[in-house]
């Protein structure tokens, strides 16, 4: 009987915060949640942010002065609302006023008198232009250049960016000082906080967990799309000799994309069993969660962490995607709402009148265990993996075009479900659209989302975008579809898309009920969440997630009521410890998990055999019995 693989923890960092216990998905919901859980939130948010700190026993500001915590909150909610999720490019990552960029320029001598200039001799550039004539002045170390002619010049300028909208982390969150980063690449640092928050939620110690599994049956499956592209990755090395400054030796080999997998299993997990970094642009979480959902099912593996960091809101990748008219830029922002002020809160508005989507920064991580791990160590069940699947376009006109291929991810991905939950279960389900905010995937996502209602018999189908509040974290996007999902199992309530007013007159929508409004459903009233995501490249992805009231259904008629029963008592303890890592969070009281140099293993620390192979601190072997797996034919 294959396993299935149940979501135990998350964790991550979005424009709405803390991913981890909600938070995240209670700031998209703070207009209608319960006062007390918004005010933990927001409390949460106000940490991360460096407006508070708990010391002796309460709160303080960021001057050190106690403070009422009530009276705070009414006072700087709105700041805290005002510098979280979507809105306007703030100046902490670059200045989107003055972005830098170089000036291609040719001066001409004036009259019969040749240009002349003098400068340190070591200043001189490795190849001297034919056109130059260099005269060393004595006693000093400078030169005198005669140029013939015209001399071509790059000027330092600088540029406004015509984009000013993107879903940036909140204001104040800086990872790189929470560890000893040591100019790692942002997308890293973000790498190190979501996989930390992630393991620190689970509520079982990790050597607890290794205690159960063999070293190799965990896995690590994480990426980015674009790779590390700010300046202590490939954008830096990409800059560097143009900048006229040395490559460092970490630039290129920070920027690879898979560095997130790496990361996670160098310095937070000290991982040797499987790992992998899938890349399929925007549906690249997708592409991760499959490799852990398939090691889970297959029995290869019985703990994963699946994840993706991306960090992309560089001049450059701004640029990128501008010249490709992929993103909202202010102006035709402006053309929509007709008016004289750009509101960049609204910039993402999928399936209504809109013109690009919006660039995001953040990372998603979960931890899945097999089912019966789950219930061994009384893991908390959040929901579960049923499938995902994969497809591409085929042939193309254009590489970033859509194609045929989401049309078979969205049906597999629905076939399946059916054939877990039945056609009673398909119908209390709901759709994590891909959602960009583009006027290409309104038209084209909602006629695919519209034809699967009616071929599997679904009326009124509820579709939401996360997008809509947080933007698009590219990699990362389905993680933040998923990270929304288990809130709506949590408080039963599906955020509707904020930013839109109207559905355009050319979305496919008979069947849809597209939420332009919160949908209260219920904690138990939706059976199964799809997330659809569509890439660049016809990078095509769609998943089924398994509500938990499912999940224990499906587990009782495996395991026995009797089993489940002792499960719940195990639980009680696991909950225990999780919300005391929620409120020691809250509180700013936690560490991330960074173990640099410690423990490293070497040769003397294996030992093996014929039949097994020991780690040093790892309390279970490596099985060397392995089957043929071609007995068949030998």
């Amino acid at each position: 009987m294959a396993s299935l693989p149940v979501i135990v923890s998350f964790g991550g960092i979005s424009p709405a915060g803390r991913s981890s216990f909600h938070h995240g998905y209670r700031r998209m919901l703070a207009d209608v949640l319960d006062t007390e859980t918004v005010k933990q939130t927001y409390t949460d948010l106000a940490v991360l942010m460096k407006l508070l700190k708990f010391k002796d026993g309460g709160y303080v500001d960021a001057q050190g002065e106690p403070v009422d915590l009530d009276e705070w909150l009414a006072h700087y909610r709105p700041h805290i609302t005002d510098h979280t999720l979507v809105r306007k490019l703030e100046k902490n990552l670059f200045d989107p006023e003055n972005m830098p960029v170089h000036a291609a320029s040719k001066i001409s001598p004036t009259g019969d008198q040749p240009l002349s200039f003098e400068l340190r001799a070591r200043h001189l550039p490795n190849t001297v232009p034919d056109n130059w004539t260099v005269e060393k002045l004595e006693g000093s170390d400078r030169v005198r250049v005669t140029v013939a002619g015209d001399l071509e010049l790059l000027f330092n300028d600088s540029r406004a960016s015509t984009v000013n909208s993107a879903g940036q982390l909140p204001t104040g969150f800086t990872p790189d000082k929470l560890y000893a980063s040591r100019s790692h690449p942002r997308g890293l640092q973000l790498s190190v906080y979501g996989a930390s928050d992630a393991v620190n939620a689970l509520g079982i110690d990790w050597q607890k967990v290794m205690s159960h599994v063999s070293p190799d049956e965990v896995g690590v499956f994480a990426s980015s799309s674009i790779s590390q592209m700010d300046e202590n990755g490939n954008g830096g090395l990409l800059q560097s000799a143009l900048k006229g400054k040395r490559v460092s030796s970490k630039q290129l080999a920070l920027g690879f994309p898979e560095m997130p997998a790496d990361f996670v299993n160098a310095y937070v997990l000290g991982n040797v069993g499987g790992t992998g970094a899938n890349v399929g642009a925007c549906a690249t979480f997708l592409y991760n969660l499959k490799q852990g959902l398939e090691e889970i099912r297959s029995g290869r593996k019985r703990v994963v962490v699946v994840g993706d960091a991306e960090a992309a809101i560089t001049p450059e990748v701004i640029d990128g995607f501008r010249t490709m008219g992929a993103l909202a830029e202010d102006k035709e922002l402006l053309a929509l709402d007709e008016g004289d002020v750009v509101n960049h809160r609204r910039a993402c508005r999928p399936f209504s009148s809109n013109c690009g989507f919006t660039l995001a920064e953040g990372a998603q991580f979960v931890v899945l265990f097999d089912d019966e791990l789950a219930i061994e160590l009384g893991a908390n069940i959040l929901g579960a993996v049923g499938d995902v699947f994969v497809n591409a376009d085929g042939f193309k006109k254009s590489i970033s075009s859509p194609g045929v291929g989401n049309y078979v991810t969205m049906a597999k991905a629905l076939a399946s479900a059916r054939a877990i939950v039945g056609d009673e279960g398909i119908k209390r389900s709901f759709v994590q659209a891909h959602g960009t905010g583009t006027p290409q995937n309104r038209v084209t996502e909602s006629h695919i989302l519209n034809e699967m209602a009616k071929t599997f018999g679904i009326s009124n189908w509820p579709v939401t975008a996360v997008k809509s509040y947080i933007g698009h974290t590219l990699a990362v996007a389905a993680g933040d579809q998923l990270m929304s999902t288990l809130g709506v199992w949590q408080y039963g309530i599906i955020p509707g898309i904020s930013t839109i007013d109207h559905i355009a007159d050319d979305v496919h929508n008979s069947e849809l009920n597209i939420l332009t409004e919160n949908l209260d459903v219920g904690a138990e009233g939706m059976d199964v969440a799809i997330l659809n995501s569509k890439g660049f490249g016809g990078n095509n992805a769609s998943a089924s997630i398994l509500a938990p009231h499912v999940v224990r259904k499906m587990l009782e008629k495996k395991h026995g009521a009797d089993v489940l029963a002792e499960y719940t008592k195990r639980n009680e303890s696991v909950k225990a410890k999780s919300q005391e890592y929620d409120e020691a969070a809250r509180k700013g009281q936690t560490e991330l998990i960074y173990k640099f140099g410690l423990d490293v293993k070497g040769e003397d620390d294996v030992s093996l055999d014929k039949s097994e192979l020991r780690i040093a601190g790892y309390e279970n072997p490596i099985s060397l019995e392995l089957e043929n797996p071609y007995s068949d034919m030998s």
